[in-house]
C-alpha cells in the first residue's frame, strides 16, 4: 500500500512562544551563529514552508528557539487512495450516445 507523506512548518509558532514575532528580529540572531541570510530571505523562511533547508540554517534556528527540529517540522502519514482499475466489463450504450457519433465526411472533386 502506497503512503502520502507530507509537513508542515511551526517556525512562526516557535517564535511566537519566544516572544519573537518578526523575521527582522530573527535576522541578528542568525548572524550570530553564523547564518547570513537577507532580511526578504528570512522573512520567506518565516512566512513560508520552505522545500529545502540547509541542516546549517536548522541547527541555528534550534539552538535560537531553544527547540528540536521535531518542534519546527510536522509530519503527516496516510495511506493514499487506491485505484480502481477497469473489471473490462462494460456499460451498455444508451440509445443519447450512438446520435453523438461524427457522421463520415464526403470529399467532393474541385468544381
Amino acid at each position: 500500500m502506497k503512503r502520502k507523506v507530507g509537513y508542515s512548518w511551526q517556525l512562526r509558532e516557535v517564535m511566537a512562544k519566544h516572544r519573537i514575532f518578526t523575521a527582522t528580529e530573527l535576522v541578528p540572531l542568525l548572524r550570530e551563529r553564523g547564518i547570513d541570510l537577507s532580511a526578504s530571505q528570512v522573512y520567506r523562511l518565516v512566512s513560508g514552508t520552505p522545500e529545502r533547508l540547509s541542516l546549517q540554517v536548522m541547527a541555528a534556528l534550534c539552538d535560537i528557539l531553544s527547540c528540536t527540529p521535531a518542534d519546527l517540522v510536522a509530519t503527516t502519514a496516510e495511506n493514499a487512495g487506491v485505484r480502481k482499475t477497469a473489471t473490462g466489463d462494460l456499460p451498455a450504450l444508451s440509445a443519447n450516445v450512438a446520435k453523438l457519433r461524427p457522421r463520415a465526411a464526403r470529399i467532393l472533386p474541385d468544381a
